[in-house]
C-alpha cells in the first residue's frame, strides 16, 4: 500500500474518530465553561471531581482499549468469533472494575480533604461525584463498544451517538445549572445530572446499534458464558494499557492538585488550559486509534513493510497538526480562554493572565505529546503493552512529578513551574516511546507471520 493510500485510509477511519473523541470530551468541556460562568469556585471544585473520575475511567478503559487490536488483528483474517468473544469479556472486565469503584466515587469527600484540598471545594466535588459518579457504567460499556466498532472500521455509530450525547448534555446543563426553563437551580449537582443522563443515552444507542445493526457478530450471544482463554488475553493486554494511561493522566492530575495547594484561582486557570490542551490531544488519540486499527490489520497479515509506511503517515499527520496547535497556543490564547470566563467576574483578569502563560509552556509539549501518543497507538496495535508502560511510569513519576514540584514549589514558580514540568514528562515519554517502536513494531508484525495466538475458536 502506498503513502497516497494510507493517507486516504487515515482519512476516512480518523474523522469520525477524532469527531467522537471530541465530542465525548465535549461533555466534560460543557460541564467546565457552563459552571464557570456560574462561579469561579465552583468551577475549581468540578476540575477537582472531574480529574478524580477520569482518573479511574482511564484505568478502566485500558480493558476497553485492548479489545481495538485484537479485534483489527482478528477483522484482517475475517474472524468474526474472535471479534464476539474479545467484546463479550472486555465487557465482563470494565463491568466488574466499575462496580469496584463506585464507593471510591460516591465517597470521594474524605480521598480528596486528605489530598490536602480545602474543605469546602472538597465537599461541592463530593456532591458532583455523588450523581457524576455512577455514570462509570456507561462510559466504560462506552468504551468497549467503540473499540470493536472502530476495529471493523464502523466509525459512523461512534461520532453521531456522542454528537447527541453532548447536546442532550448542553441543553440539561443549560436548565440544570441555572435554573432555566422552569428547572431548580442546581449548579454543580446539575452539571453531574446532565453528564450521566447524556452518557447513560450513548451507551443505550451503542448497544442496540451493535446488537441490531451487527447482528451476525452476534456480540451479545451467550454473554454469561465464561471465556477463559480470552478473558486472559484481554486481562494481560487491557492491563498495562490500563496503567500506562493511568500513569500519563494522573501526572495531570498530580498538577491539579499541587494547583490546588497554590489556591482557587491558580486551579481555575490551570482547569481551563487543561480543557484547551486536552481538547487538542482528543485529535492525537483518535489518530492514535487509527494507528492502533492499521498496525492490528497489519499484525494480521504479517505485512511488516506496511506497518512501516502506515506508522510514518499518521506520525506525520498528527505533528502537522500540533505543529498548528503551537502557533495557535502562542499567537491566539486569549479568545479560547474567554470562553471559559465571565468577564464580570472579579477574578477574570487573574485567571486570564496565568492561563495565557500555562498554555505557552503548553506549546513547548505539543510535538513531543504527539509522538508519544502516536508511538504508545502503534505499539498497542501490534500488542506491545507491558515496556510500555514501563517507560511511561519512568516518563511521567520519575521525571514529570518531581520537576514540576522541584520547578513549582522548590523554586517558587508556582503554576508555570508545575507546567513545564509536564513539558519535561511528555518529552522523555515522546521519545521513549518512539524508540521502543522503531527498534520493535515491525520486528513483532512480520514475526507473527498472521498467527493470531488463539486457542481453537468457540462461541
Amino acid at each position: 500500500m502506498d503513502y497516497a493510500t494510507h493517507l486516504r485510509r487515515i482519512t476516512v477511519l480518523g474523522l469520525p474518530l477524532i469527531g467522537s473523541h471530541l465530542s465525548q470530551f465535549a461533555i466534560q468541556l460543557t460541564d467546565t465553561v457552563m459552571l464557570g460562568r456560574y462561579d469561579i469556585e465552583v468551577l475549581a471544585a468540578q476540575v477537582l471531581a472531574a480529574t478524580f473520575f477520569f482518573i479511574l475511567l482511564i484505568f478502566g478503559s485500558g480493558f476497553g482499549w485492548a479489545v481495538m487490536p485484537l479485534v483489527a488483528e482478528a477483522a484482517a483474517r475475517g474472524d468474526e468469533t474472535v471479534v464476539r468473544r474479545a467484546t463479550r469479556m472486555a465487557l465482563w472486565l470494565t463491568g466488574g472494575f466499575a462496580l469496584a469503584c463506585l464507593p471510591l466515587l460516591l465517597g470521594a469527600g474524605p480521598i480528596l480533604r486528605a489530598l490536602g484540598q480545602a474543605p469546602a471545594l472538597s465537599q461541592m466535588a463530593a456532591d458532583y461525584l455523588w450523581i457524576q459518579g455512577w455514570s462509570i457504567v456507561p462510559a466504560l460499556g462506552i468504551m468497549v463498544l467503540k473499540s470493536t466498532l472502530a476495529g471493523i472500521e464502523r466509525t459512523q455509530v461512534v461520532l453521531w451517538a456522542t454528537v447527541a450525547a453532548v447536546v442532550v448534555n448542553a441543553l440539561a446543563n443549560y436548565a440544570l445549572i441555572f435554573g432555566n426553563w422552569g428547572a431548580p437551580e442546581l449548579g454543580i449537582r446539575g452539571a453531574a445530572i446532565a453528564s450521566l443522563v447524556s452518557t447513560a443515552l450513548s451507551c443505550a444507542v451503542m448497544v442496540a446499534y451493535t446488537a441490531r445493526a451487527m447482528a451476525s457478530y452476534a456480540v451479545f450471544a451467550n454473554f454469561w458464558r465464561v471465556d477463559r482463554a480470552i478473558l486472559a488475553r484481554v486481562f494481560r493486554l487491557g492491563l498495562p494499557i490500563g496503567l500506562t494511561s493511568v500513569a500519563e493522566v494522573s501526572l495531570f492530575s498530580a498538577s491539579s492538585v499541587m494547583m490546588g495547594w497554590l489556591g482557587a484561582i491558580p486551579l481555575a486557570a490551570h482547569g481551563i488550559a487543561l480543557n484547551i490542551t486536552s481538547a487538542v490531544f482528543m485529535v492525537h488519540i483518535g489518530l492514535s486509534n487509527v494507528a492502533t486499527i492499521r498496525a492490528g490489520n497489519a499484525l494480521g497479515r504479517g505485512d511488516g513493510p506496511d506497518l512501516r509506511r502506515g506508522a510514518r503517515a499518521v506520525v506525520a499527520v498528527s505533528l502537522v497538526f500540533a505543529l498548528v496547535c503551537v502557533a495557535l497556543f502562542l499567537l491566539l490564547p486569549r479568545p479560547m480562554i474567554a470562553a471559559f470566563l465571565d468577564p464580570a467576574d472579579p477574578a477574570y483578569g487573574q485567571v486570564m493572565r496565568l492561563a495565557v502563560a500555562m498554555l505557552a509552556a503548553a506549546a513547548l509539549f505539543q510535538l513531543v505529546d504527539a509522538l508519544q501518543v502516536m508511538a504508545l497507538g502503534l505499539l498497542r496495535g501490534v500488542q506491545d503493552t507491558q515496556v510500555p508502560m514501563l517507560l511511561a511510569v519512568i516518563s511521567y513519576w520519575v521525571v514529570g512529578v518531581p520537576v514540576a514540584y522541584l520547578l513549582g514549589f522548590t523554586l517558587g514558580l508556582g503554576g508555570i513551574g508545575v507546567w513545564l514540568g509536564l513539558a519535561a514528562g511528555l518529552a522523555v515519554a515522546g521519545v521513549l516511546m518512539m524508540r521502543r517502536f522503531t527498534a520493535q513494531g515491525a520486528y513483532v508484525v512480520e514475526r507473527s507471520n498472521g498467527s493470531d495466538g488463539y486457542p481453537t475458536p468457540t462461541r
